[in-house]
């Protein structure tokens, strides 16, 4: 089965420790590589206010995930995050060719503005 690159942005509950929520992404991230997932970039944008109230909360930790999987890998990770009472919101993409290059040339700091982020390049 061919391999497609997927980008996976989630939020989680601002009632945890940071502590705790690095733990919960790790817990993500160690699913994505049990599933054969090969995690091309991450960020971790921390805690940020959100547009509108989710939940009667006014932020989120922000986390991002780019990997390439098979393609019943997101379906898998959505149905956990459906499950999972800390993630409060998600949305996957499946990204095209000309978001693959945009997101290089991004990280090449070829394109827009950057911003403080802790990111992993694997």
């Amino acid at each position: 089965m061919e391999k497609r690159r997927y980008e996976t942005m989630f939020i989680i509950t601002p009632l945890l420790p940071e502590e705790e929520v690095k733990e919960i992404i790790g817990n993500y991230r160690d699913f994505l590589e049990k599933e054969g997932a090969k995690l091309v970039y991450e960020e971790f944008w921390g805690l940020r206010k959100l547009a509108y109230p989710i939940e009667k909360k006014q932020s989120g930790f922000y986390h991002l995930f780019e990997y390439e999987a098979d393609a019943a890998v997101p379906k898998k990770l959505e149905k956990r995050f459906l499950t999972d009472e800390h993630v409060m919101r998600f949305l996957t993409v499946h990204l095209d060719k000309h978001a693959i290059e945009y997101n290089e040339r991004k990280r090449a700091g070829k394109v827009g503005r950057s911003f403080a982020v802790e990111s992993k390049v694997y």
